[in-house]
């Protein structure tokens, strides 16, 4: 394992709470007023799986998440990646959560037979397009539509303002959009500092959401709550005037939760910083003791927050032998950096290893169903949310 002390992706402790870049502005209202809350260091983009036999070194960049003072808006500082193809598969705890999401939205009246609808999916998957289609839906790709769904789609736009109003335009009068997000306050309360990544411009908390919906003539007319990653909301919107109404109880409810968990305050969200420094201590830890035990390491899920947490905690091939993942597409590749290997579930279940490294917590039931073979041989999977957690076997 890579002296974490010397790495290059060292988080610099120091730059929690710190000015950003000279040239950075909100993505929202284009403001210099932000504070640094999370550093990751150099890291690679999240959605580069290189060949084996592509050059090293694999290009690196800063990582670090500003927090707007103006707006609320937890943001993206700096992206000069360039977005790889994507490659990855829909686990079913995303499918699970879609079809409970359409299930209320119907039975909020937002979800009716024969109504246009234009969905705004994420590269990552979550796509309601089936749901939709079960329910006599029209899918459009032009406004105006009743229904417009965004599923993590909006935090991949660097200008904020121009992707809200554009998805705003499209809207008919009486229509309503329904975004679901990763809120910030369940980012927080997990320590989820690995949810920062290359091409994930935004991180919405619930009220600097509902402000930037207010600043382009939305009102936030309903909320849901899930567990998905940790704690996802539904936000419904709805333009000013519209027969929707004002903004309902839960919304304001969840603002009010949230506000007081100090989403909209730097030195609570700096606090990543904090989680992010004693997860890569656990994680280590663990590590060195797997090795001093002789036990071999595998892990599952190449997702694209799985680069960061490998980078930033120093993991190399020596530490961790392969990782395995659903999608075919990255099969034969490896993970930047460190270029651990990326290989099928059946492979993995070939190198019969004592510990397996779940990078993407969601997934554990999927994948002890679909592999019984790991703990069968008595193998132990371990869950990185992101502090290492042990599994007790079936």
């Amino acid at each position: 394992m890579t002296d974490i002390a010397t790495s290059a992706s060292t988080p610099q402790s120091a730059a929690d709470e710190s000015l950003p870049d000279s040239d950075w502005r909100d993505r929202w209202n284009g403001s210099p007023e932000g504070v640094v809350v999370l550093d990751l260091g150099m890291q690679p983009p999240a959605d580069l799986f290189p060949a084996p036999s592509d050059a090293t070194p694999d290009p690196e960049h800063p990582l670090r998440m500003v927090l707007g003072t103006s707006t609320g808006l937890a943001q993206l500082e700096a992206d000069p990646t360039t977005p790889e193809e994507p490659r990855g598969v829909e686990p079913a705890a995303l499918v699970a959560q879609a079809e409970a999401a359409v299930d209320q939205a119907e039975a909020a009246g937002f979800v009716r037979r024969g109504t246009r609808v234009l969905e705004y999916p994420s590269p990552h998957g979550g796509s309601w397009v089936d749901q939709l289609a079960r329910r006599d839906m029209v899918e459009v790709t032009e406004g105006p539509a009743e229904l417009i769904v965004d599923i993590f789609g909006m935090m991949h736009d660097a200008d904020q303002r121009a992707a809200l109003v554009e998805r705003r335009d499209r809207l008919a009068d009486d229509g309503v959009l329904l975004m679901q997000y990763h809120t910030l306050a369940a980012i927080m309360r997990g320590g989820i500092w690995n949810a920062l990544r290359h091409g994930h411009f935004a991180y919405y908390s619930t009220p600097a959401l509902v402000r930037m919906a207010a600043d382009v003539g939305l009102t936030a007319v309903g909320a849901w709550e899930y567990r998905l990653y940790g704690g996802t909301i539904m936000l419904a919107l709805a333009k000013d005037g519209s027969r929707w109404g004002e903004q309902s109880p839960d919304v304001t409810a969840m603002i009010e939760r949230e506000t007081a968990e100090g989403v909209l305050e730097p030195s609570s969200v700096a606090g990543l910083g904090t989680a992010l420094r004693e997860s890569v201590a656990a994680i280590g830890e663990y590590l060195a003791d797997t090795t001093a035990r002789g036990l071999r390491v595998a892990g599952y899920g190449a997702a694209s927050r799985t680069s960061a947490l490998l980078r930033a905690s120093g993991i190399e091939a020596t530490d961790v032998v392969a990782i395995a993942d659903a999608s075919t597409a990255k099969h034969g590749r490896t993970m930047p950096g460190n270029r651990i290997p990326i290989v099928s579930p059946d492979d993995l279940v070939g190198l019969r290893p004592e510990r397996v490294l779940l990078f993407v917590p969601d997934l554990l039931d999927e994948v002890r169903r679909a592999l019984p073979q790991v703990e069968a041989n008595g193998g132990r999977w371990v869950v990185l949310d992101p502090m290492p957690r042990e599994v007790e076997p079936v």
